[in-house]
């Protein structure tokens, strides 16, 4: 019988991934502050070819990699599946906000923008929003189709 490894022992050490976190929600609350918008774009072009691409085009990942070098190998990690899923709706509500700017809707790109910054400082804190939402869909998928 062919062993089973999970893909949680190859997930993104949670250094990394409070990395993540942490500059999103400082980048968007300096954003906010100064009424920066194109730092959100930094933001969402930072993002965008982790989500396209996976955590090999990631530059957060990158340079987590060297700040972090003592930490990562007894690290707790975090599943790729999932890291890739709360990055895709961090690059979705950036790219929609992105649009909101470009057509002149500053406040609607900061809702969501905003969404970002909170949703990254609540997981920072404990609480994993996009977490709760990748586990209701598994959940849901798993009722609805099985396993």
């Amino acid at each position: 019988m062919e062993k089973i490894t999970p893909n949680y022992a190859e997930g993104i050490p949670l250094p990394i991934v409070n990395f993540n976190r942490a500059l999103l929600t400082g980048g968007i609350l300096i954003a906010l502050i100064f009424q920066q918008a194109w730092i959100t774009t930094l933001l969402f072009l930072l993002l965008l070819p982790t989500t396209l691409f996976g955590r090999k085009y990631s530059l957060i990942y990158m340079v987590g990699r060297v700040l972090f070098k003592k930490q990562i190998p007894n690290a707790e990690r975090e599943d790729q599946q999932l890291q890739r899923f709360n990055n895709t709706i961090a690059t979705t509500l950036l790219g929609i906000a992105q649009i909101l700017f470009a057509v002149n809707l500053p406040i609607g790109g900061w809702i969501f923008a905003v969404m970002v910054m909170l949703a990254s400082g609540v997981a920072l804190a404990g609480f994993c929003v996009g977490c709760f939402l990748y586990y209701q869909f598994k959940l849901n998928r798993y009722r609805l189709f099985g396993p």
